[in-house]
């Protein structure tokens, strides 16, 4: 039984830790530390038999029983609780991104040089079900050739002014997990970027410093086309879709709705909008990446995210950042590590 402590227990930490002690075999979550330790959160620990919570993280990693972390506090402190964590013989499972900064992310990367320890990074979304499927026949060559990748990815609200000044901007916060299913969905790493965006929905956002809609054009090495469309905000729910486009036909996918059920009557047709958010869309996604970190730990293997995709995919952020800046396509090769 592989033995869990928790580091942060806000929206994602509480999520992992549910996912963990009622869906995910193999794990038990023992300990859970949180900066802002609550009562409340103490009983809702205590409620999934965690009786183990601290205030400091660092009582997590001094504990010998404990063999796995999971990361789930704020993006700042993702690379330092990392860097802790290895050095305490731990094996970690961390959210993106690792850090907003490459160098940041080549210190975790240094650290676990040497060690047998299993480092995964939480980009879920390349355990839903619909990306999944366009990835195996990617691979089974169903499609031919990849020439053409869309992906669509908008929010069904944008978040707050406070989350925004933290978040690392648009492409670093919510295109990342664009730029990483890109480089999963047809197994090649981005070779060249070029983006546009603007305010369009909340000018609070454009004070300070971020856009809230995007165009991203790509060229990946293999010689797929990739585009990747980003708003902040849909009116109808949220929508994740992706398609690719190859030589021998084409495979696509529509969003996740409570029911596929559509109303036909003399006003029209109609059905559902998708699932509202993405707590929603991804649960069952979650559950697996979870249970796809234990079984690496559990059977030695790889994992399936690792911390090197962790890296590319804030590469690719960097670079479509500084083609908005620049107004003009950036190589990846022109960020440095």
């Amino acid at each position: 039984m592989v033995k869990i402590g928790i580091i942060g227990a806000g929206r994602i930490g509480k999520l992992h830790t549910e996912n963990i002690c009622y869906n995910v075999k193999r794990a038990e979550v023992v300990a859970i530390a949180d900066i802002h330790m609550t009562d409340e959160i103490k009983r809702w620990a205590e409620s999934l038999g965690i009786t183990r919570c601290y205030k400091d993280y660092r009582k997590i990693l001094a504990e010998k029983d404990i063999d796995a972390v999971l990361i789930c506090s704020s993006t700042n402190t993702h690379a330092p609780i990392s860097l802790e964590a290895i050095q305490a013989s731990k094996h970690v499972f961390c959210e993106k991104p690792v850090d907003l900064k490459i160098d940041k992310i080549m210190e975790v990367i240094d650290a676990l040089k040497g060690k047998k320890l299993k480092y995964q990074v939480g980009f879920n979304r390349r355990f839903d079900h619909n990306f999944r499927t366009i990835r195996q026949a990617v691979e089974k060559g169903e499609i031919g050739d990849p020439h053409i990748m869309k992906i669509t990815s908008r929010d069904p609200a944008p978040p707050s002014i406070d989350y925004v000044k933290v978040s690392g901007g648009l492409f670093l916060d919510m295109t990342i997990h664009d730029f990483d299913m890109a480089r999963y969905l047809v197994n090649s790493d981005v070779e060249e970027v070029y983006a546009r965006g603007d305010v369009l929905i909340d000018e609070e956002i454009g004070k300070v410093g971020d856009i809230d809609t995007a165009l991203i054009s790509m060229k990946m090495e293999n010689g797929t086309l990739a585009v990747i469309d980003n708003s902040r905000k849909a009116a109808y729910g949220y929508d994740q879709r992706a398609e690719v486009f190859g030589s021998r036909g084409m495979l696509s996918t529509s969003n996740d709705k409570p029911s596929t059920a559509i109303l036909s009557n003399e006003k029209g047709t109609m059905g559902e909008k998708p699932l509202y958010f993405f707590l929603e869309r991804y649960m069952e996604s979650f559950r697996d990446e979870m249970t796809s970190f234990i079984d690496s730990i559990v059977n030695d293997e790889p994992v399936a995210v690792g911390v090197y995709d962790g890296l590319k995919s804030v590469m690719i952020g960097m670079a479509a950042k500084k083609s908005i800046e620049e107004g003009r396509p950036i190589k990846i090769l022109e960020i440095e590590i």
